[in-house]
């Protein structure tokens, strides 16, 4: 699978009639079965990126392509598209099962094979047991496993992330960034995911593209050639992350 943005634009108009721009022309190719972390300043229009995307927003120009046919809200292709966000945003009055099953009713996933996609996901993010608790009844870092499992659970062909960690305390966030690299090593599938920690990105990602300010264009696109299982004190990992911190406030000056 190949993801291009191609010259896409995303403009609002305020009811005094000013015009704010988030996104200069803006065109990025992704490969299949990468994870791409998406970085930059709060504000700048990653998460409008993520849902142009999505499908959940139109851009103003522009198009999204996938393998050379267009997608989103024009009558084009509609993807397979798994979400998490920054908060779980599960139904409280739904079980976890039931909020699964819920995301695999939305989707046309066949009902005969949701206890099998439940107990499949529910047990890869290590929450085997809990299928009949209900949201409130778990932690923080619990809740944002089952808005993970909700993801995975339809088979997504991308998998889109904003922030998902980014309210969850640190040791939380460094086990949750942990078991979710396992995760994509076992199907690499092709995540995008939103944040604005340079290390997390270089610990989770394949490439990190980072962005402007708003009008949002992409300044720098890098590789991370850090060999999996990566550690934070990783000598390599903190220089790339110095290198790039840099890079981003020299740009940010200009």
């Amino acid at each position: 699978m190949q993801i291009d943005l191609e010259n896409l634009t995303k403009s609002f108009v305020h009811p005094n009639g000013a015009v704010t721009q988030v996104f200069a022309p803006l065109s990025l190719r992704i490969e299949g079965s990468t994870f791409v972390s998406l970085v930059g300043p709060s504000g700048c229009g990653k998460s409008t990126l993520l849902n142009i995307m999505a499908g959940l927003e139109r851009p103003t120009g522009g198009r999204v392509v996938v393998d050379g046919r267009p997608v989103g809200l024009n009558g084009g292709r509609r993807l397979r598209i798994g979400y998490v966000f920054q908060n779980p945003r599960l139904l409280n009055w739904l079980t976890v099962r039931g909020n699964l099953e819920f995301a695999l009713e939305a989707t046309g996933v066949p009902r005969d094979r949701w206890d099998t996609l439940v107990e499949k996901y529910i047990g890869l993010v290590g929450l085997g047991g809990i299928e009949d608790h209900f949201p409130l009844h778990l932690s923080g870092g619990m809740q944002q496993r089952v808005g993970i499992a909700r993801a995975l659970a339809i088979e997504p062909e991308i998998v889109l992330m904003d922030e998902p960690f980014s309210h969850l305390d640190d040791i939380t966030a460094r086990r949750l960034r942990s078991e979710l690299t396992q995760i994509w090593q076992r199907d690499r599938r092709t995540v995008i995911f939103v944040t604005h920690d340079i290390i997390e990105a270089v610990y989770l990602a394949d490439r990190i593209v980072m962005l402007t300010g708003k009008p949002a264009r992409v300044f720098h696109d890098q590789p991370v050639p850090l060999p999996r299982e990566r550690h934070y004190e990783d000598r390599a990992l903190l220089d790339l992350a110095a290198e790039l911190l840099k890079r981003f406030y020299a740009h940010a000056g200009t």
